[in-house]
């Protein structure tokens, strides 16, 4: 282990240390607040946008995304974000929600991948059309059970490639996803790290993404929220819709079985 590491573990276990009776109160106190702001989460506005975008005629075709199949129709959206990521036949992928969108957007309404991945993830001075809509599709789940399908060859391949990639070390500081994510009862600072190798905590993380952070002012996809630990942990930046993404998607999904959606959360 060279210095750069070694450092870096004793850091990490400096911050990852099991919790306190203090730990408890302050995580208690961080559950009352979110339960206050519950009835009024922001994202109420995101989904209110995404619903409205979902049936404006857009692209060269002039036409909704009301046709779009999520996976259980053509236009069936209530419950369909509870079964995603999924294999879709006419694209020969397994899709998360995002990239399931930007194929609707290319096909149905014409648009190009650079005009329907535009503006993918909101910024300081642009709102992301596709986290409102993540926002609207998630909502109409809430109750559904997530079962994510692991009927398909590329389904169960993606969940074992994602189990993988979350227990694979890289990066200057020799990180995984399990570093963070695989022990019971730490945090960073105020925020509790869920056990995803645990199922009862991955299916109360799972349920409740996409979800409005309240640092960012905005609403985020489990797409985003993973970037950002790819970035946290100084790995390359993944291309949006990578199937790196996807399949740390697949293994979380299928890891949060049986679990109710609960999203848009509140972070």
């Amino acid at each position: 282990m060279n210095r750069t590491t070694a450092a870096a573990v004793a850091m990490l276990a400096l911050l990852l240390g099991p919790a306190s009776a203090q730990d408890t109160s302050i995580e208690d106190s961080i559950a009352a607040y979110r339960e206050m702001l519950a009835d009024d989460n922001p994202a109420e506005l995101w989904e209110i946008k995404g619903k409205e975008f979902w049936a404006k005629k857009r692209g060269p075709k002039n036409v909704s995304l009301e046709a779009c199949n999520l996976g259980l129709g053509p236009g069936v959206v209530k419950g369909a974000y509870a079964q995603l990521p999924r294999w879709f036949a006419d694209t020969g992928r397994v899709q998360d929600l995002e990239m399931r969108l930007v194929s609707c957007m290319i096909d149905l309404q014409g648009l190009s991948r650079a005009e329907a991945e535009k503006n993918h993830f909101s910024t300081d001075n642009d709102a992301s059309d596709i986290e409102a809509l993540a926002a609207w599709i998630a909502s109409e789940s809430k109750g559904a059970v997530i079962a994510l399908p692991q009927s398909h060859r590329k389904e169960k391949e993606a969940f074992v490639v994602g189990e993988q990639l979350f227990h694979y070390r890289a990066g200057p500081y020799d990180f995984a996803c399990s570093t963070c994510h695989s022990t019971s009862g730490t945090r960073i600072r105020l925020q509790v790290l869920p056990n995803i190798t645990e199922p009862a905590e991955a299916k109360a993380i799972f349920a409740t993404w996409p979800a409005y952070r309240v640092s960012q002012g905005t609403v985020r996809t489990m797409e985003n929220r993973i970037t950002d630990c790819l970035r946290q942990q100084r790995m390359p930046m993944a291309d949006f819709g990578s199937d790196v993404i996807t399949d740390l998607t697949v293994y979380m999904g299928v890891q949060a079985a049986g679990g109710q959606m609960a999203a848009p959360g509140l972070k």
